[in-house]
């Protein structure tokens, strides 16, 4: 449909909307003023991850609009655990590990959020603030009655446990009843109208609104983007080496350049306009590159994401990079470094473990494999014996050993 508010059209010219409750009457109340929106994220791990990008970018344009975004930190629901889109229950975390991990991926949000005191300032809440307090029995009669068992047996990730007979606790069977109380919370405290995130939270998201008509005779509304995969079919963000963390001490500014880098031909176009805010018409330019010049737009696509994550100046530091270690085959300094002390290659380092070590594989058998292939070299020799170890002489004047996997997977051991 043709959007008039300007949050909504940019969304849906940007392919960020998968549903929308009541589309209608949500775009005319951002075209008669600013609204309050919110995206919960829990606190599983120290960092976010790529996956969780999407959501991000979404508050971030709202607040482009001229909107107030509440970033939700999952402080209470984190110690039940979403068992959405898994067929086992998560892990359940000490308070004292979901408060570093709380504190750890606050950071992120700097980057793509202006906070403040201001009528469009975004907002961080902990959901525990009203979460950890409740009486339970209290609960049960204020909030558990307006919802039916019947109903959430029939949510995507409940019947999904049944469907595959995975067992499903009576504690993460509470999830969507505390999700939907958060949006009653955040409604009374902050007049937030509308929940955002991914196709998997649809079904919490309308008890929300469901709850919001039933507690407070609130309108509320939702908005979901959709599940994210590549054109080669596997879900986005996922790479052989593991998750793609936006934290920079969990994967550097140059690993995540390339990362974008990497992109296929054929997501291009679709990345440059979910994870960049480069004008529609510049974007229409680069992904209609022929042949090769598309190797152009994954460059701008991965500069223009690094910069909105790390800064503009690590964004240019890993593109010079990438070219100095790609074209013109130097070293570059942003290459992900692996201290290692320099009695370990006196004595000898053995190469599966070296690159192990610097995080290029995940197991001396992957590296022993690659290595059959051809695909192992360091300071760009191919490596053909497995047996290998490296030692003093293979330090550089610089005083690192350049480990290479394939042609675009490079790492650094600095000797200390």
């Amino acid at each position: 449909m043709a959007f008039r508010s300007e949050f909504l059209a940019t969304l849906e010219e940007r392919g960020f909307i998968h549903q929308c409750s009541d589309a209608d009457t949500l775009d005319r109340l951002l075209t008669e003023g600013p609204l309050t929106a919110y995206i919960g994220f829990d606190c599983t791990g120290p960092s976010l991850h790529v996956g969780h990008l999407l959501s991000v970018m979404m508050l971030r344009w709202f607040q482009k609009t001229g909107n107030r975004p509440i970033a939700l930190m999952g402080g209470g629901t984190t110690r039940v655990g979403d068992p959405s889109g898994r067929d086992e229950t998560r892990q359940i975390l000490t308070p004292e590990v979901i408060e570093a991990n709380k504190d750890s991926i606050k950071r992120v949000f700097d980057r793509f959020l202006r906070f403040g005191s201001g009528a469009d300032d975004a907002v961080m809440v902990d959901n525990a603030e009203w979460l950890l307090d409740l009486n339970y029995v209290a609960f049960l009669r204020d909030v558990g009655r307006h919802f039916s068992v019947n109903r959430m047996l029939t949510m995507e990730s409940v019947k999904l446990r049944l469907e595959r007979e995975q067992p499903l606790s009576f504690l993460e069977f509470n999830y969507m009843i505390l999700q939907a109380y958060d949006f009653v919370e955040l409604y009374g405290r902050y007049g937030c109208r509308l929940q955002m995130g991914g196709s998997d939270q649809w079904g919490n998201i309308v008890n929300g609104i469901d709850l919001g008509r039933r507690m407070a005779d609130a309108q509320l509304f939702g908005l979901t983007t959709p599940l994210l995969m590549t054109s080669a079919g596997t879900k986005m963000g996922k790479t052989a080496s593991g998750a793609v963390w936006l934290n920079a001490d969990m994967l550097s500014p140059f690993e995540y350049w390339q990362f974008w880098r990497n992109t296929s031909d054929a997501d291009v176009g679709r990345f440059l306009r979910l994870f960049t805010e480069l004008p529609m018409d510049e974007i229409a330019r680069l992904e209609a590159l022929p042949g090769q010049e598309i190797n152009e737009a994954k460059k701008v696509l991965a500069t223009e994401a690094t910069a909105l994550l790390h800064g503009s100046d690590a964004a240019e530091g890993a593109a010079d990079t990438a070219r100095r270690t790609f074209e013109e085959g130097a070293t570059g300094d942003a290459l992900p470094t692996v201290e290692i002390a320099a009695s370990e290659l006196e004595a000898g380092l053995g190469v599966l473990s070296a690159f192990v070590r610097a995080g290029l594989s995940p197991s001396n058998g992957d590296v022993r494999r690659q290595l059959k292939g051809g695909a192992v070299r360091v300071n760009d020799a191919v490596v053909a014996d497995e047996r290998l170890t490296l030692g003093p002489a293979d330090v550089g004047a610089d005083g690192v050993v350049k480990l290479s996997l394939g042609r675009k997977r490079h790492a650094l051991l600095k000797v200390s």
